[in-house]
């Protein structure tokens, strides 16, 4: 039997307590499939102020869901593993109503 990994654990559920927002969702749903997008340009999206955006993106950054780049005045954020929007897709189906 294989030993349990506490501390992946422990990083697996951080994440997990990152993405479990319904903007948070969102955000993983927008960047899906290597989508890279800006603070505006989500923000455009979510339908919400830029400042709550940013916020947003910081917890899943902060938490490894997410990455930045900058590339001139332009910071691009995107999912630092493409399996995450799994998740989402994951929970889509869950919650579909046949």
């Amino acid at each position: 039997m294989k030993e349990l990994d506490m501390e992946k654990f422990e990083m697996a559920a951080n994440m997990l307590k990152a993405i479990a927002h319904p903007m948070r969702l969102a955000v993983l749903g927008y960047l899906e499939g290597g989508k890279r997008l800006t603070v505006t340009e989500l923000h455009q999206l979510l339908g919400i102020e830029q400042a709550s955006t940013s916020h947003h993106l910081g917890i899943l950054k902060d938490k490894g869901v997410l990455c930045s780049k900058r590339e001139g005045k332009n910071t691009f954020y995107f999912l630092k593993h493409e399996r995450l929007s799994q998740i989402v897709e994951c929970i889509e189906k869950c919650t579909c109503e046949d």
